[in-house]
């Protein structure tokens, strides 16, 4: 028994150095941050949602690109139905969007984006902006976007909030949870002169970028995972735009959660297994961004190792290993209210309607290591819709 405790040390020690390094670089959101010049309009964007079955939300999406603070000749908005058996379709009509019909079979996003920028690309737009259904946009959001790509960015992503955080304490999370990552992943990285933290939605690619990945190509179920690692391999970066704000429908039941992080999870993954090898093979003309790019995919394994490895020690540690146990959730569950209280004021969330968020935070935070213990032996293929209300902030009604 002490051997084997003594080799779980071990390996809990060889995975704190891994994980050291994304506390030093979360280190670096103290410098001060890039602010992109307000530049003259001159970005043609085609905005691209996929839907599947958003009848009730696709409208306010639609609306909110439509009062843009920006030249209506300058901006089209465009929806992909993907393998609706509602109204989506006719609700996007209604509000102003154009369709587009996907000429093959499409089994997810990843699809849907492809047969849509295989129709898009030689209609003359510079950039590109992929959201979901369920967002609503700042009224300022493509001139924000178009002050970086007038600065030279080639690839960039918005700061996204929760359109719905006080619905629930789930939901609340999902606010704290994209506050944290501004402050400990995207804020730190500009300043480094590395990638922001592409996820799904609320993110623009200038068709040049596209044009030299040889276009939309993904096949794991986390597409802007494996587009990220592709951008990264290719040394493109991803510039972060916190001005251009994008709200987001969070779930808000927590079992729903459970389910969208353990789909986010096995995406990255089965991104690492599918683009790990080549990565680390191929020439890189910025490895620095390859390097970031690997240390993330690798991230959700060793974190998943490391609660195995935490949950066998203490197991094995006897009536000492419990209390320690008892001891550290208490002081975690503090620290974690804590942290939930300075993200809330960070995200510019109302604190007392967050409080319910804020003392469930360190339960929704802890919830990520039996999931990711889960994905290293379950792996995720099938995306499962999740219900949306039709939230919208007041900051775009």
């Amino acid at each position: 028994m002490a051997v084997f405790r003594l080799i779980c040390l071990i390996l809990l020690s060889v995975l704190k150095v891994f994980g050291l390094y994304f506390t030093l670089a979360a280190l670096f959101t103290v410098l001060p941050r890039r602010r992109f010049v307000p530049a003259p309009y001159r970005t043609r964007f085609a905005v691209l949602a996929a839907a599947r079955n958003e009848e009730r939300v696709i409208a306010n999406l639609v609306e909110s690109v439509k009062a843009q603070n920006y030249p209506p000749d300058l901006f089209d908005v465009f929806v992909i139905p993907n393998n609706c058996a509602d109204g989506t379709e006719r609700a996007a009509l209604a509000a102003g969007a154009e369709i587009i019909r996907c000429r093959g079979p499409v089994a997810g996003k990843g699809d849907a984006l492809h047969a849509a920028f295989e129709q898009l690309m030689g209609r003359g737009y510079d950039a590109f902006v992929v959201l979901d259904a369920d967002n609503t946009l700042a009224p300022d959001y493509l001139a924000r976007l178009n002050d970086a790509f007038m600065a030279g960015a080639r690839v960039c992503k918005s700061r996204m909030r929760t359109a719905n955080p006080y619905a629930s304490p789930t939901a609340g999370c999902y606010g704290l949870f994209n506050s944290s990552v501004d402050l400990v992943w995207n804020r730190p990285r500009a300043a480094l002169g590395l990638s922001a933290k592409l996820v799904g939605t609320g993110f623009a690619v200038k068709r040049e970028a596209l044009e030299e990945l040889g276009g939309w190509n993904t096949s794991a179920i986390a597409e802007d995972c494996e587009f990220a690692a592709q951008l990264a391999q290719a040394g493109i970066r991803v510039a972060w735009v916190p001005d251009a704000v994008n709200y987001d429908e969070a779930p808000t039941d927590f079992a729903v959660s459970l389910r969208q992080r353990k789909r986010w999870i096995s995406g990255i993954m089965q991104v690492a297994k599918l683009r790990l090898g080549e990565m680390l093979r191929a020439d890189c003309p910025a490895p620095r961004l390859r390097f970031d790019m690997v240390m993330f995919l690798l991230l959700p394994f060793s974190q998943g190792i490391a609660a195995l490895l935490t949950a066998a020690l203490l197991l094995t540690g006897g009536p000492a290993g419990l209390a320690a146990l008892l001891a550290g959730l208490a002081l975690s569950y503090l620290g974690g209210v804590g942290a939930g209280a300075v993200l809330a004021l960070c995200g510019g969330y109302d604190l007392a309607g967050m409080v319910p968020a804020i003392l469930f935070f360190p339960l929704f935070t802890a919830s990520w290591a039996p999931i990711q213990v889960l994905s290293l032996f379950h792996d995720t293929r099938r995306w499962v819709p999740i219900a949306h209300r039709g939230a919208v902030p007041a900051a775009v009604k």
